[in-house]
């Protein structure tokens, strides 16, 4: 079977980029698997992808639309200026999708087109939008969730609403997300949960000695590093011989880093930048920090657990609750409590033989997202939405 993801930027870093290219890389043995890329900032991808998944850049265009060959702050792509119109369709909803580039939109929509037989599966609002609307009935239609429902505002959650049920199937993250998509679709559209899928961890367990906390992703307000170095600067003095390391850009990344000079923490608060080995910083770590204001199921929680690296974590929509058992692998803090992350890291600092337990824990729990896992429910909804097509 053919199986054709689209992604906005399959060249970036983000936690939906790296889910995708893992079911692509584990789904290449058995079908004939392509990813397309809207747009394109650099020149490779940043997460390895498997020689037998075809990687297609649909444009050579940076997400502002500007070519990647112009030089700083010149727009010589005419079609460009379109953007400064508002965008007239449904997905303009989508944050990514704001300003209109009708060039784009076209040569998204006759990628779509130009598939004879198989999957689509588009896998954020903006891009499920345009699946459901313009790509063909001929294809089996599959748009993910990444996120979840509740977070997406009025207009953009209307337009989901009014437009996935024109998909053959939506799949979500988590069971809280399933059932409230299934009550706000009223049974309209097929839907089934397919949890992120982890790969086997390319390193040995952490050994947890390390006087290292690490959080990681995008530095933007979603995932909350601005709390979580007003929480970090609340134990620091405590323990001055331990240090938190972001991983991740942003734009965000000067203000955090004033925030870390104002709090005197230069040192122990460390903006790393991106990373192609996280997997290494993470076993070299002693606990994993999650203090995101949102999310669907976090990524970085589950390649955490695969090396046996304890979690604490803002009990946030969704995610960190079906990693964390509270007090068992991790432990889960209000959402939004700083004090309390404070009080969680420095439990994991102060509680060497604790960590060790939930760590061993986290890792054993973690086969419940290997990629073969979620491989077979990927296989099993194929098999089923192809036996429930008509003939054509």
């Amino acid at each position: 079977m053919q199986i054709r993801y689209v992604l906005n930027n399959a060249y970036g870093t983000g936690g939906t980029i790296r889910s995708v290219i893992n079911q692509a890389n584990a789904l290449c043995a058995d079908h004939d698997v392509e990813i397309a890329s809207v747009y394109r900032h650099v020149d490779a991808p940043a997460f390895p992808i498997d020689p037998r998944v075809r990687l297609v850049p649909l444009t050579d265009l940076l997400g502002d639309g500007t070519r990647r060959a112009d030089p700083p702050g010149e727009k010589t792509r005419l079609a460009n200026k379109t953007r400064r119109f508002k965008n007239r369709f449904p997905h303009r909803h989508d944050a990514r999708y704001r300003r209109w580039d009708p060039v784009v939109d076209a040569t998204v929509i006759r990628y779509f087109w130009a598939a004879k037989d198989g999957v689509l599966i588009t896998t954020r609002p903006g891009l499920n939008l345009l699946s459901a609307w313009y790509g063909p009935r001929r294809l089996i239609r599959i748009g993910q969730d990444h996120m979840n429902l509740d977070t997406y505002k009025p207009p953009l959650r209307a337009e989901i609403l009014r437009a996935y049920p024109r998909l053959d199937a939506v799949t979500v993250l988590t069971e809280h997300d399933l059932a409230t998509y299934r009550e706000a679709t009223g049974g309209r559209v097929r839907l089934e949960r397919v949890p992120n899928g982890i790969p086997p961890a390319r390193v040995p367990p952490a050994a947890l000695e390390n006087k290292v906390l690490v959080a990681a992703g995008r530095l933007s307000k979603q995932k909350g590093f601005d709390m979580l170095i007003e929480a970090f600067g609340l134990i620091a003095g405590r323990h001055p011989d331990w240090q938190l390391r972001i991983f991740g850009w942003g734009d965000q990344k000067a203000k955090l880093a004033t925030r870390i000079g104002e709090l005197g923490l230069d040192g122990q608060v460390r903006l790393m930048g991106a990373t192609s080995k996280l997997d290494e910083e993470l076993a070299g770590a002693s606990a994993y920090v999650l203090s995101s204001r949102f999310e669907g199921l976090p990524m970085v929680l589950l390649e955490a657990a695969t090396v046996g690296l304890p979690a604490v974590a803002f009990d946030c929509p969704t995610g960190p609750a079906e990693i964390i058992k509270d007090g068992a692998n991790g432990l889960l803090i209000p959402p939004g409590d700083v004090p309390a992350l404070a009080e969680g890291m420095a439990r994991m600092i102060e509680q060497p033989d604790e960590r060790r337990v939930m760590g061993k824990a986290a890792l054993a729990g973690s086969d419940r997202y290997s990629i073969d896992t979620v491989k077979a429910i990927w296989d099993n909804l194929f098999a089923d939405l192809a036996g429930g097509r008509p003939k054509r």
